[in-house]
């Protein structure tokens, strides 16, 4: 997803598209891989003079719950990245830096197989590790 579609998104669920939530979703549409509410505050510092946690966070939740953002969790702490909006697949996510390759394999057949008389309503697969460059530092 691009900067331009998620705040699209926001305005089409019905909510306001401040130049502070533009801001942060611009933060995200430019990083590489998924990253914190400390590094968005971090972003944000010089811009908004201090801008408290509770904002951040409830614009984080605000923009997964409106699927602009994608969460996961590394070390114990929630992390965001902008959604991708392209064909089905899932990521592998170095747990040092938090850059993203996507995996175009999805072991859901077989789950479904196994599971054949369950309802499934989702999924998500995610493989963490260390990237290349991270291994090399």
């Amino acid at each position: 997803m691009e900067l331009t579609e998620a705040i699209q998104e926001i305005k089409k669920q019905g909510y306001k598209t401040t130049t502070k939530r533009k801001d942060m979703l611009r933060f995200f549409a430019s990083a590489d891989g998924y990253r914190t509410a400390k590094d968005l505050i971090q972003y944000l510092e010089p811009a908004y003079k201090g801008i408290s946690f509770d904002t951040v966070y409830r614009n984080l939740y605000l923009f997964d719950e409106v699927g602009v953002l994608e969460t996961t969790e590394l070390n114990g702490e929630k992390h965001f990245r902008i959604s991708c909006t392209h064909q089905h697949h899932h990521h592998f996510i170095c747990k040092e830096c938090g850059k993203t390759k996507e995996i175009e394999v999805c072991p859901m057949d077989e789950v479904q197989q196994a599971l054949s008389n369950y309802a499934i309503e989702g999924h998500k697969f995610e493989i963490y590790g260390i990237c290349p460059i991270c291994q090399e530092a």
